[in-house]
């Protein structure tokens, strides 16, 4: 294995948001991973039906070009049984046991919960292993136990805003700033394009995706009012609205807010009056469950808090607990915790056409909506059909939802019109995306899809391998500062083709294996039936949309090559080892120097101090920092902050040292001057240095005042 690839898999490892976690001493031993815990089975209980609740009043008076309705999906949806044979229940229940029993086990997950429904009835509703470990262990409790929804969060934003185009309150195709609080109004910053409610539902406002330090906070003390982190907290534009798509909390915190202005209520009010108390999703919050104070939402209920499940990560050995996660700060993104029993509910609506037990939440054009995409990306891609993922399932099926994940929850809701089905599950730790990310398709395999194809082998896709292999680079990142250099680590994703003709994708968290279904650039998985759709010019590949095209890919030149970093740092640690070395030993000679070589030495050996600091730093932090955690709630830490200013000064140093390189060749007479060879050691110094201070900048790594 060579260097480049050793150092490439420990940096992407550490600097992913899905990382291997260290041992952590004193940690609270978890029972043995190896034999599941039984799941508790499902009892039906009656629900009471909750009264309508009232509708809120109109705003005070808007332009009226904002207030006419917004264009809507033309076909209402048909609320009607699916016609297609319905699921076995026992079947069902023995078939998901063992998919999670085996990746509880495999992948080391501490609890599971799951419900799906179909037809309008509960088919499956089960909890697996435990939601707080310790002295008084305590198992999942589908309908007691509250799992962190994360990104799932942002349907009921989607629906709170559908609500609003339907009461004509707002139009997807006006203007955001139209809807928002002066103090949060998206600035122009040099585009033509305002961003416009639609393009914040299908994430293309053109937004770069800023996280770490702020997105996720373990204080209460450091939670802020939705206002203030909007204010805060504001990305920069990177491209025109509605052309590049990059996934974007910030934006759909946005539309959470002016859905929320619309009818004079705060956002968690909002959902519990219009959307989870007519659903009697009493156990379905937005709250956090902080101190309370009075520039904040009231704080979770005291009945729902102590029954929220821990999260909790695999350190090698045991399950260690993870601090609670507040989300109240980018709420409608992300702060919804709820029970299997309440989220089967909720999926019912959603298939039933937005109405369950005589209460209507949207009407039959909106449904429609939830289940057309708004814009594709590009032909063969996939997209957000108005917020809501589409998801290609066996059989050439349709599914319809999202994916969530915090820190630790992993978590997805899939509803499938066409079967009348819906599969909600989430994991308490952060081994749990492969089980969450796949069971709704593996239910869909086994009862309805076809057996598994063959891997489509390309002759063609051998023969052209040149037109698709290389590096590429993510949409979804930040662009300035420290997080820059994350973001250009974990965005990277590179394509080889193997030798039968497969197309390799792979980035810091695994790689996967596609096929192509033809010669315009679709590819499919060989284990489910994700699409990809790479972009042409003349036949050559310039990037690719992810299967839910929220966020695109560029292909990247030679100079974007992170092998650049590597061996730039390799060479320059090397440089400096060695002036610092020479300059200790020359300490007892009588060295042979004009003033100006003297200086000119003196700066370039400082330099090489502050380079050795600078990767000494960078190297503790990467090591110390084993827990995606630790890196969201510290960032971006004192070591991190040293490494940086360390790098600035040597890379002003560098500058300098090149100003001088001139003079030191100039020498004095041959007795006072430098040997030719020490002249030739100083310049390559002096050029690797300020190679490595030119890649570096690139990188966003010297510049420790933007985080």
């Amino acid at each position: 294995m060579s260097v480049k690839s050793v150092l490439k898999g420990g940096l992407a490892a550490v600097l992913s948001l899905v990382v291997g976690a260290a041992p952590v001493a004193g940690a609270a031993q978890a029972p043995a991973a190896a034999t599941p815990a039984a799941p508790i089975p499902y009892t039906p209980a009656p629900t009471a039906q909750p009264k309508a609740a009232a509708r809120p009043a109109r705003p005070p008076t808007r332009p009226r070009a904002v207030a006419a309705a917004a264009t809507q999906p033309a076909a209402p949806v048909a609320n009607v049984v699916a016609p297609v044979a319905p699921i076995d229940p026992a079947q069902l229940e023995a078939f998901v046991d063992g998919v999670v029993s085996t990746s509880m086990s495999r992948d080391h997950i501490a609890g599971v919960t799951v419900s799906i429904v179909q037809n309008g009835q509960v088919v499956l509703k089960k909890g697996y292993g435990f939601d707080r470990l310790g002295e008084h262990p305590r198992r999942v409790d589908p309908d007691r136990s509250l799992f962190r929804l994360a990104s799932i969060s942002k349907t009921f934003t989607w629906i709170s805003v559908m609500r609003q185009v339907e009461a004509g309150r707002m139009r997807l195709d006006a203007p955001i700033n139209l809807y928002l609080p002066e103090s949060v109004r998206v600035p122009d910053q040099g585009f033509a394009k305002e961003i416009r409610v639609i393009d914040l539902m299908n994430h293309r406002p053109g937004f770069e995706d800023r996280a770490l330090g702020q997105l996720f906070e373990k204080d209460p003390a450091r939670v802020r009012p939705i206002l203030t982190w909007l204010k805060q907290e504001r990305p920069r534009r990177e491209w025109e609205a509605g052309t590049i798509p990059a996934y974007s909390n910030y934006g759909v915190a946005l539309a959470g807010l002016a859905a929320a202005r619309q009818v004079n209520k705060p956002f968690e009010q909002m959902i519990e009056q219009e959307i989870t108390g007519p659903l009697g999703m009493s156990r379905t919050t937005f709250r956090d469950r902080y101190p309370g104070r009075a520039e904040l939402p009231a704080p979770m209920p005291a009945n729902l808090a102590g029954d929220v499940s821990d999260g909790f990560f695999w350190n090698g050995t045991r399950f260690t607990p993870r601090p609670y996660e507040f989300v109240s700060q980018a709420a409608p993104a992300g702060a919804a915790s709820s029970t299997a029993g309440d989220m089967a509910r909720y999926m019912t609506m959603l298939l039933n056409g937005g109405t369950l037990d005589g209460q209507t939440i949207f009407n039959p054009q909106t449904s429609a909506g939830f289940r057309a995409v708004s814009d594709r990306a590009a032909p063969g891609a996939g997209g957000f059909a108005h917020g809501f993922i589409e998801y290609r399932l066996p059989g050439n099926r349709l599914g319809y939802g999202h994916d969530g994940a915090t820190l630790t929850f992993m978590s997805n809701m899939t509803v499938i019109p066409e079967l009348g089905l819906g599969v909600f599950i989430s994991t308490n730790t952060e081994t749990g995306a492969n089980l969450s990310g796949a069971l709704a398709g593996k239910v869909v395999e086994r009862f309805y899809g076809p057996p598994p194809a063959a891997p489509r082998l390309s002759q063609w896709l051998k023969d052209n391998r040149g037109d698709f292999a290389g590096q590429y680079l993510s949409s979804r990142r930040a662009f300035h500062g420290l997080e820059k250099l994350v973001g250009l680590f974990n965005g990277r994703q590179t394509v080889q083709v193997d030798g039968q003709g497969q197309l390799v994708l792979s980035g810091f968290d695994g790689a996967s294996i596609w096929t192509p279904l033809d010669t315009a650039g679709r590819f499919q998985s060989t284990t489910d039936a994700r699409v990809i759709a790479f972009t042409l010019q003349d036949g050559r590949a310039t990037g690719f949309y992810d299967s839910a095209a929220s966020r695109y890919s560029k292909r990247l030149n030679l100079f974007g090559d992170d092998g650049w970093l590597i061996w730039t740092a390799l060479l320059a640690g090397l440089a400096s080892i060695v002036t610092v070395v020479g300059a200790l030993l020359r300490l007892r000679l009588n060295l042979r120097q004009t003033t100006v070589q003297a200086r000119a030495s003196l700066i370039q050996t400082i330099q090489a101090v502050l380079w050795l600091i600078m990767l000494v730093s960078f190297g503790l932090w990467f090591g110390k920092v084993g827990d995606v955690a630790a890196i969201f709630y510290d960032w971006p830490g004192p070591l991190l902050i040293i490494a940086s200013s360390c790098g600035l000064v040597a890379a002003i140093l560098s500058v300098v040292v090149v100003i001088l390189t001139p003079f030191v060749w100039r020498g004095g007479r041959r007795v006072d001057s430098f040997t030719q060879g020490r002249k030739l050691r100083f310049t390559w110094t002096a050029g690797v240095f300020l190679l490595f201070s030119v890649v570096l900048a690139g990188w966003g790594a010297i510049f420790p005042w933007a985080n």
